[in-house]
């Protein structure tokens, strides 16, 4: 027997990113990409998308890391989230 899931509120949607309430996440190139840490509010990692693998924007992501500036093939898991940027700059570039 497995234990019930917890309860989800406003607070922890709220901090857990605006893309976590979505069932699946999709993302335009230009878009920023951002791994959260294992304490609560602290961001671990963030770079740019500037790939896309699929015409949908939903993963993988050609991500440009913020601290580095490598490029690297992401798969997303559930302690990320994209920033959509507010311009629609981004052009989807799907291989």
């Amino acid at each position: 027997m497995s234990a019930p899931a917890p309860a989800k509120n406003a607070q922890a949607v709220a901090q857990a990113g605006p893309e976590a309430t979505s069932t699946s996440m999709r993302a335009r190139a230009g878009d920023e990409i951002v791994v959260r840490g294992v304490t609560a509010g602290v961001v671990a990692r963030d770079g740019q998308i500037v790939g896309l693998h699929h015409q949908d924007g939903s993963p993988p992501y050609d991500v440009r890391w913020a601290e580095d500036g490598r490029v690297t093939l992401y798969f997303p898991g559930p302690d990320a989230y994209v920033r959509h940027l507010v311009s629609g700059a981004g052009h989807v570039r799907a291989r």
